[in-house]
C-alpha cells in the first residue's frame, strides 16, 4: 500500500529540509503544515483500511532493494556511533554498537529465512499511529512557540533549532516505520534510529551533564538493542524465520527473553530506568515526544505484541517481576523530588512499570488494561510535561514550590496541569480503571506479589500527585504580577491534549469496544468484555464526573478578586498571609512547604539497591532460560 511508504517518508523528507531553512517564521509554518500532513495522511491511511474491513495487512513480502537499503542505515548507524563514541572517548557504546550490527550483517548475508510480509496493519498498528501522529503532531506544533521562550530563557544555549525540528520529524518517521514493521530486521533498523535520534536530542545543549546523559541513554538503548539483534540471529539460525508474529507461535524462551531485554531498556525499566531521568536535561518537546509519549512506548508496544507467548513461562515471570517492582520503587523515588520534570520522569517510570507488569502476566484482562494505560498515558503525560515547560518559561522555575497558587497567577497553565495530574489518579479518569483492572487482573493470577506492588505503588502515586495539585489550587494574593509567555502555539496543543483528556474519558465505553477489545482479539483470538457496567451507565457517570476537575479550578480561579481574611501570625500580618512584621521590626516570610521525605524514599537512598535487585532477577532469569536452552 502506498500510504506506508508516505507515512514514513513525509517526516523524513521535512527532517532533511529544515536544516536549509533558517527564517523562524517561514520554519514554523513548515511545521505547522508538516504535522497537519502528516496527520490528515493518518487519518486517510485508518479511513482506508477501515473501508477494507478493518483486516489484517500483510504486505511487502518481497523486498530485495530495501532490505540492501536497510542493512546500510545500519552500517551508517554504527558509524555515527563510533564517531561520536571516538569523539567524546566512549568505549562502551561503540562496543555494543560494533557487536550487534556485525552479527545483524552476518545473519542477513550467511542465513536463509522463510519469506514473508515486511510490513502489516492491524488494530494495534492503527494505534500506535494515532498516538505517533496526533500527539507527536501536536508536539511539534508546541515545540514552535515554546524554542522560542526556551532560547529566551537559556541564553547560554547555542540556537540549534533547525537540527532540533529535523530530530522531531525523522523520529516520527522512524516510530511509524517500528510499529509497522513485521520484519524483525526491519524493525531493529528504526528501533535503532530512535535510540540514535534520543541520544542526539538529550545532547542538545552540549553541556557536560547533557553528554553524560545522553550517553548514559545510549549505551542503555544499545543494550536492549544487542538483546533484539541476538533474538533476530535465534529466530533466523534455529527457527529459520525473523516474523515478529512467529515469535510468539514457535515457541522457544531464550528469543522471548532477549527481545524482552530490548523492551525492558527502552521502555526505561529497572534497572535501566538512570537514562530516562537522566534525558530531563533536554528541552521539553523532547521528554514529552520521545522520552514520555512516544519514544518510551516502543518498549511496552513491543513487549504487548509478545504477551501472549508470556503467560505461564519464566520470561513472563520474570518481566511482570520487573515491571511490578518498577511500578512501585520508581513511584517511592517520585515523592521526594520537588523538580517538576523529575517527578514526571519517575511517574514515567513507574506507569511504564505497571504496563510491562501487565504484559508480562500475558492474559487478556492484563493487556486490556496496558493498553488502555498506554492511551490515557500517552495523553495525558505529554500535556504535562508541556504544561511544565511553559510554566518554567514564564514562572522561571519548574519547582513545584514555585507553582504556589497557580489557579490564581496564571490560570490557564494551572486548569492544564490539573486536568493532566487528575487523568494520572484520579476516578474516573481511565489510568484509575486501568489500574483496577489491573489488579483484579494480578488477584485472578493469584500473584499476590503483583497485588501487593500494585496496591502500595498506587497509594504512593496519590501521595505525590496530590502534593503537586494542592500546590496549584492554593489561594493567595500574589504580591507580583507573573506575566503569561506562552505562545498560542503552545496553547493550541496543550488545549487539544486537555480536552482529549476529557473525551477520552466520556467516551471510554467506546474506546473499549472499538479499539481496545479487537486488539486483544487479534492477540489472543477473543476477548472478554472486561467492563461490567453498561455503556449508558458508565457514559452517564463519566459525562457528570469529568467536569469536576475542572470546575472546581475554575471557581479557585475567580477566587483572585475576594479579599483575605488575615490570620494570626507572629508579628504584625502584611495583609496576605505570608509576609508578617517580626518584634524586631523584620520582615519574615512564612510559606507552606510540601513535605519530601528525601531520607525516606530520597533517589540516593532507593536508586542503587532497586538497581541491584532488578539485575540480580533479570541475570537469574537469564540464567535458567539459557540453562533450559542449552
Amino acid at each position: 500500500m502506498i500510504m506506508i511508504p508516505f507515512l514514513i517518508g513525509i517526516p523524513v523528507l521535512l527532517a532533511v529540509l529544515f536544516p536549509f531553512i533558517r527564517q523562524e517564521k517561514i520554519r514554523g509554518y513548515v511545521v505547522y503544515a508538516g504535522a497537519g500532513i502528516i496527520m490528515f495522511a493518518t487519518i486517510v491511511f485508518i479511513v482506508v483500511w477501515l473501508t477494507d474491513g478493518a483486516q489484517t495487512w500483510a504486505l511487502y513480502p518481497s523486498t530485495e532493494w530495501a532490505d540492501h537499503l536497510i542493512a546500510a542505515g545500519d552500517i551508517f548507524l554504527m558509524c555515527l556511533i563510533v564517531y561520536m563514541g571516538i569523539k567524546y572517548r566512549r568505549v562502551l557504546p561503540i562496543l555494543l554498537s560494533v557487536v550487534q550490527t556485525v552479527l545483524m550483517l552476518y545473519i542477513e548475508a550467511t542465513t536463509e529465512v522463510t519469506e514473508g510480509p515486511h510490513m502489516g496493519v492491524d488494530w494495534m498498528t492503527v494505534l500506535m499511529c494515532i498516538i505517533i501522529a496526533v500527539i507527536g503532531g501536536f508536539i511539534c506544533i508546541y515545540t514552535v512557540g515554546y524554542m522560542k521562550g526556551y532560547h529566551n530563557h537559556h541564553k547560554e544555549v547555542k540556537d540549534r533549532q533547525p537540527f532540533f525540528f529535523s530530530m522531531l520529524f525523522l523520529f516520527l518517521g522512524a516510530m511509524f516505520g517500528l510499529v509497522l514493521s513485521q520484519n524483525l530486521i526491519w524493525m531493529y533498523f528504526f528501533w535503532e534510529v530512535t535510540s540514535v535520534i534520543s541520544f542526539l536530542m538529550i545532547g542538545y545543549t552540549r553541556t557536560e551533564e547533557a553528554v553524560n546523559n545522553s550517553f548514559c541513554a545510549l549505551w542503555m538503548n544499545l543494550l536492549g538493542g544487542l538483546g533484539f539483534a541476538m533474538a533476530i540471529a535465534w529466530m533466523a539460525a534455529v527457527e529459520g524465520t525473523v516474523q515478529l508474529l512467529d515469535v510468539c507461535s514457535v515457541g522457544g524462551e531464550l528469543p522471548l527473553i532477549c527481545l524482552a531485554l530490548a523492551g525492558l531498556t527502552k521502555s526505561a525499566q529497572l534497572p535501566f530506568s538512570t537514562w530516562l531521568v537522566g534525558a530531563m536535561v533536554a528541552p521539553t518537546p523532547s521528554s514529552a515526544l520521545l522520552h514520555s509519549a512516544t519514544m518510551v512506548k516502543a518498549g511496552v508496544y513491543l513487549l504487548l505484541r509478545i504477551s501472549p507467548a508470556f503467560a505461564g513461562t519464566t520470561t513472563g515471570v520474570i518481566v511482570s517481576s520487573i515491571g511490578g517492582f518498577t511500578f512501585i520503587a520508581a513511584s517511592m523515588m517520585a515523592i521526594a523530588q520537588n523538580d517538576g520534570k523529575k517527578v514526571l520522569a519517575f511517574s514515567t517510570i513507574s506507569n511504564l512499570g505497571l504496563i510491562v507488569g501487565c504484559a508480562g502476566i500475558g492474559v487478556e484482562e492484563t493487556v486490556w488494561a496496558a493498553i488502555f494505560l498506554m492511551i490515557f498515558h500517552s495523553v495525558s503525560k505529554s500535556m504535562l510535561f508541556q504544561s511544565v515547560g511553559a510554566t518554567e518559561n514564564t514562572l522561571g522555575s519548574r519547582d513545584i514550590e514555585d507553582m504556589h497558587g497557580l489557579i490564581v497567577r496564571v490560570p490557564k497553565l494551572a486548569y492544564i496541569m490539573g486536568i493532566g495530574i487528575a487523568g494520572m489518579y484520579l476516578a474516573p479518569f481511565g489510568m484509575l480503571i486501568s489500574k483496577w483492572v489491573a489488579l483484579k487482573a494480578f488477584v485472578d493470577s493469584g500473584n499476590f506479589i503483583l497485588v501487593l506492588f500494585i496496591a502500595y505503588g498506587s497509594a504512593t502515586t496519590m501521595f505525590y500527585w496530590t502534593k503537586w495539585l494542592a500546590k496549584l489550587l492554593c489561594y493567595h494574593i500574589p504580591r507580583e504580577t507573573v506575566k503569561d509567555v506562552t505562545c498560542r502555539d503552545e496553547y493550541v496543543s496543550m488545549f487539544f491534549h486537555a480536552a482529549s483528556m476529557l473525551l477520552l474519558c466520556l467516551f471510554l465505553p467506546f474506546v473499549a469496544v472499538g479499539v481496545v477489545n479487537p486488539i486483544v482479539r487479534e492477540l489472543f483470538g477473543n476477548s472478554t468484555d472486561v467492563l461490567s457496567m453498561s455503556v449508558l451507565t458508565t457514559m452517564a457517570v463519566m459525562l457528570v464526573s469529568i467536569f469536576i476537575v475542572p470546575v472546581v479550578m475554575f471557581f479557585i480561579s475567580r477566587m483572585s478578586h475576594r479579599e483575605l481574611v488575615p490570620i494570626y501570625m507572629n508579628g504584625v500580618n502584611e495583609g496576605d498571609n505570608r509576609y508578617f512584621t517580626n518584634s524586631y521590626g523584620k520582615k519574615e516570610h512564612l510559606y507552606l512547604s510540601n513535605w519530601y521525605l528525601r531520607f525516606e524514599f530520597g533517589r540516593r537512598h532507593l536508586r542503587i539497591p532497586s538497581i541491584i535487585l532488578a539485575t540480580a532477577l533479570l541475570v537469574i532469569g537469564f540464567c535458567i532460560v539459557i540453562g533450559g536452552a542449552i
